[in-house]
């Protein structure tokens, strides 16, 4: 019986055996991480690979402009989703509370009828505390439906008189 270079196994010292095998083995480690990250790399959208195999949707299709089922990326944004309607919820109780009950006229009442509303000013000092993102959780709730105000924007200090309805 002899090895791969036509020595007999007497003739090799387990010394170099060992070596022969493990270079064997690294060669082999290698080459499968090689083809892996190959693999890997044709279905990456951003390689520069002229022949990517990755399918990705077309305008209209389903699936066009969301993350694949299951991905990282699709957990973080229902993790933020998630975050943000909270934040939605707590704008809206820290309303309910500094409000005012008004008479009803507008599109937002309380349990009795009556709308609650606040000034930004007011609302603004008071949540402020609670979260720096005030304006943008304002404009998020009004997307939603649950606030009214008039304007596109709120500034703090100019439109501190600016009347904030709660629809819900």
């Amino acid at each position: 019986m002899e090895t791969e270079n036509g020595i007999p196994p007497a003739q090799l010292s387990d010394d170099s055996t060992v070596c022969v095998g493990s270079v064997k083995g690294l060669k082999e480690n290698w080459q499968r991480w090689s083809d892996e990250r190959q693999e890997y790399q044709k279905h990456n959208p951003f390689g520069h690979d002229a022949k990517t195999t990755a399918v990705v949707p077309q305008r209209g299709q389903d699936g066009y402009g969301k993350p694949l089922e299951g991905s990282r990326t699709e957990q973080r944004g229902k993790d933020a989703h998630t975050h943000i309607s909270r934040e939605v919820q707590e704008l809206c109780e820290a309303i309910r509370n500094i409000g005012e009950p008004r008479g009803r006229g507008g599109d937002g009442c309380g349990d009795n009828g009556e709308m609650i509303t606040v000034e930004f000013g007011k609302l603004f000092e008071h949540y402020v505390t609670i979260s720096n993102k005030v304006v943008g959780i304002l404009l998020r709730a009004r997307k939603q439906g649950l606030v009214h105000f008039e304007g596109e924007m709120l500034w703090q200090g100019q439109d501190d008189h600016v009347v904030i309805t709660l629809s819900q």
